[in-house]
Formats: C-alpha cells, structure tokens, sequence
C-alpha cells in the first residue's frame, strides 16, 4: 500500500462511518454494512466515487432513479430525493455531466421546484437538457409494468453514462413493492427497475444506495440481509404475498447507509475529494433549503409529517452530517501533506496490508 492509498481509505473509512451512524440504535445500518462491505472489500464510498470518477465525462447523461411513495398519504418521502437533487449538482460541478432524475410522476413537481435551489435550470425534454449549459432533467417514469419496458428502451437508447438508484423502490422475487413493515404499495411505485435492469444488462456502470434491503440494488446482498434484517425473508411480509419485502434487483456497486441520503452524501464526499475540489459537495445551508423546499412543495418525511425530516432525522441533523463529512475531507484535501513525516512509520507497521 502506498501513501496515497492509505489516505483514500481513511478518507473512506470516515465517511462510511459517519454514513452509518446509529441514533436509533436499532442496528439495521450496521447490519447492512457488514454484508455491503464483505461484498465490496473496501469503503463503500470511495469505491463508487471511484466508479463514477472513471466513467463520467463532460456532457454525459447520468440518470438518477429515486422516489419512495409511501402510505397511507400516498405522496412521496424525503429520502433519496434530497440526495438525488445535490447529486445531480455535484454531477455538474465534477464533471459538467447532464444528470437526469427519474421518479414517480408524484415527485416530479416538487423536483423542479428544488431544481432552483441547487442552481440548476430544470426540463422534461431531455434534448433540451443535452443542449443547455447547467441543466438536469426530470422523467415520470410509468407505474404501469406491461408500459415499463418500452419506456426503459427509450431511456437507454440514450446511452448514459452511468446509473445511480437512491431509495427507489424495488420489488420481490414475486414482482410485489413493499413499504419497511411489510405492506404491498405496489400499484403507488415506479417501476423504474425496468430501466435499472435493461442498463445493467448493457454494462452501463451501476450505483444501487439503499438503507434497508426494499431498494433497488439491495438483492445484491440478498443471502444476508434475509438471514438478519427483520420482514425481508420470505414469510416475513404482511401483505400476503409470502416473498418478503427485500428486493431482488441486483447492482454491481453497493452503498447502505443509516438512510439512504446519507449514503450518497457520502458518495459526494469522496468524489470531491477524488476530484480534489470540495466545492462539489454542497455546503450546509443548501442542504437545509433543499429539505425546506422539498416539504413546502409535498414531500414527506418518514414519520408522515410535512415538517422537513430524513427518515425521522432534523434538518438540524442532516446538516449536521453533511458538516462532518465536509470537515473530514477538505482536511484531507487542504492538508494532505503536512503529516507525510507519519505515513511512512505507519506503513512500515504493516497494519495496514
């Protein structure tokens, strides 16, 4: 291992620690990050930084497949949207690349009005998207799965560079969508999966962001979250079905996280430091206003409540952890070197071979 190594894994190492924090105490994120980590052999941010530093070039399509519709509202959660919003930010910032949100037609509204927030002009016509400087893009992606395929081959006709899922829904190996307790909320999702399938099977570099094993991407690690996260195994479900909530879909690269937004904040993080600029992962007072936008304009948090929330987790909180994860990495960016006179002694240990 060399110098530069060691620091990238540390760097790593903090952000998916600070991803997995547990302030419910329940466990589940720690549960999951064993069978992620086993999976990928190092940190799971870094590693899909890495994924996205070597695929993405200026002016690619990136898609970005998110939206939870939850009961009994039937409106969309907070998690993975908040994310999705900063990530096609810090897509632009990283690479000038063209990101594209692909949600429920329930999320849609509310994406264009945070588009603002995070300074980019927003389109439902994604030529116009190709064509204009700091752009994104927001499909309604269909809930009816006879219609799904034909949609997926529009999409990925396209040819994305790279496709990242944030808390979008995922169905069993019997084709039923289930909410965290169990229930069949299969008609209310997007099955957006088609189109994470259809690219998978095209090679198209692959991100799958999860929190508790009903996202897409979570089939992955399918073996171990049915021996320890609770209603994923078969039976275990209320819906009847008898297949459990975990989903089948698979990903080539895996990130599980207390909730999923902080994943792919820790995703952001270590593309900036990878690209060295920490200007790519959005400051404090952005992630506050896109969490206010978001609830002003329908959003829920995972409690039900209209106030801004995470999965249960303050605005105050949110920021809170984007903060450390900022911290954490600008000094290894702005102060790389000033402890070189260590690295070598330490290496020399062999601890870390």
């Amino acid at each position: 291992m060399t110098r530069d190594e060691l620091e990238k894994r540390n760097v790593g190492e903090n952000l998916d620690a600070l991803m997995n924090l547990d302030p419910r105490g329940y466990g589940v994120c720690r549960i999951l990050y064993a069978g992620s980590r086993a999976f990928t052999g190092e940190p799971l941010t870094m590693h899909a930084a890495q994924v996205l530093y070597e695929s993405v070039k200026e002016n690619d399509l990136v898609y970005i497949l998110v939206g939870f519709v939850l009961l009994p509202h039937r409106v969309p959660e907070m998690d993975g949207t908040v994310s999705a919003m900063l990530l096609a930010r810090a897509l632009v910032m990283a690479f000038n690349a063209k990101p594209v949100i692909v949600c429920p037609s329930d999320s849609v509204q509310a994406i264009e009005k945070c588009a603002a927030v995070v300074g980019l002009h927003i389109y439902e016509d994604l030529d116009t998207v190709q064509e204009l400087p700091l752009s994104m893009g927001v499909v309604a992606f269909t809930k009816d799965k006879a219609a799904a395929p034909a949609q997926a081959a529009e999409l990925a006709a396209r040819k994305p560079a790279a496709v990242v899922s944030v808390e979008a829904s995922g169905a069993n190996t019997l084709g039923v969508y289930h909410n965290a307790v169990g229930k069949d909320v299969t008609e209310m999702q997007a099955k957006s999966e088609a189109l994470w399938n259809l690219l998978r099977t095209q090679g198209v570099p692959n991100i799958a962001i999860g929190d508790l094993g009903n996202e897409i991407g979570m089939g992955t690690i399918a073996d171990h979250i049915k021996k320890y996260v609770p209603f994923t195994d078969k039976g275990e479900c209320q819906c009847g079905c008898g297949g459990g909530i975990l989903s089948a879909t698979k990903a080539d690269n895996i990130i599980t996280a207390t909730c999923s937004d902080w994943g792919c904040y820790g995703l952001m993080a270590a593309l900036a430091y990878l690209k060295k600029d920490m200007e790519i992962l959005h400051h404090e007072e952005m992630e506050s206003e896109v969490m206010r936008v978001a609830a002003r304009n329908g959003f829920i948090d995972m409690t039900g409540s209209l106030l801004p929330g995470i999965d249960g987790f303050s605005t105050r909180m949110n920021v809170g952890i984007v903060s450390l994860m900022r911290q954490c990495t600008a000094y290894a960016v702005r102060f790389s070197h000033n402890s070189d006179h260590w690295f070598g002694p330490v290496l020399a240990k062999h601890f870390f071979d």
